[in-house]
């Protein structure tokens, strides 16, 4: 497929929002209002928009390999910040999804190359948790357990960030949700761990962190 073909898909899909909504365009010219930020895997089965049934504008974006959040990350830190600083989200979602390349990466044994650098962190959760993990009955499972896992750290992570401290010592409304994403169904699950305030972080996560591993012991 060559680019022509791309723009002639645009141009379709102009026609068609235009007919639906003549003024569409115009408004996103004169505002950029999203409540929510989201923090996803770059995967192109993961479309943010369409899997929560929002419209451009409704939703802020940031996505790499395995939905990580990492201090030295000036890219997404900057982004976060931008979403909360100036246009005041109140919902931060770090939503990973099942069979992750990325998480799968990080368990592979080998050289990889620079991802590698990339997804150390998670290769050193799943060593932390390489109990948990090893109960799974087959890979897929155990692949799926760590981006659950994967999820509930990069909360954590984000929740202990200047960036979060700040806006709740101001009193900003802002809550970091941790999700995960179907691709076999489609359908985005909760996994219970939500922030709201400084004094949730440790909590929270821990909650969210037992009751992954009981959910999987039952």
């Amino acid at each position: 497929m060559g680019l022509e073909k791309l723009f002639e898909n645009n141009r379709r899909w102009a026609d068609e929002v235009r007919a639906e909504d003549p003024h569409f365009f115009e408004s996103l010219v004169h505002q950029q209002t999203p409540k929510y930020l989201w923090i996803g895997c770059s995967d192109s089965r993961v479309p943010a928009n369409e899997i929560v049934g929002l419209k451009p504008g409704e939703i802020f974006v940031h996505r790499n390999v395995a939905n990580l959040v990492m201090h030295t990350d000036f890219n997404c830190l900057s982004v976060v910040q931008y979403a909360v600083e100036v246009l005041k989200v109140e919902h931060i979602l770090i939503t990973g999804h099942y069979g992750c390349g990325g998480v799968r990466a990080a368990l592979t044994p080998g050289d990889l190359g620079l991802i590698d650098n990339w997804l150390h962190s998670v290769a050193v959760l799943a060593k932390k948790h390489r109990a948990f993990l090893e109960a799974a009955p087959n890979e897929t499972d155990q692949i799926d357990r760590l981006c659950e896992l994967n999820i509930i750290e990069q909360v954590r992570i984000l929740c202990e960030n200047s960036l979060i401290h700040h806006a709740w010592s101001r009193g900003q409304k802002l809550s970091v949700h941790g999700c995960i994403y179907g691709i076999r169904d489609g359908l985005i699950h909760d996994l219970g761990v939500t922030i709201s305030s400084q004094d949730e972080v440790e909590p929270q996560s821990e909650l969210a962190l037992r009751a992954l591993v009981e959910r999987f012991r039952s």
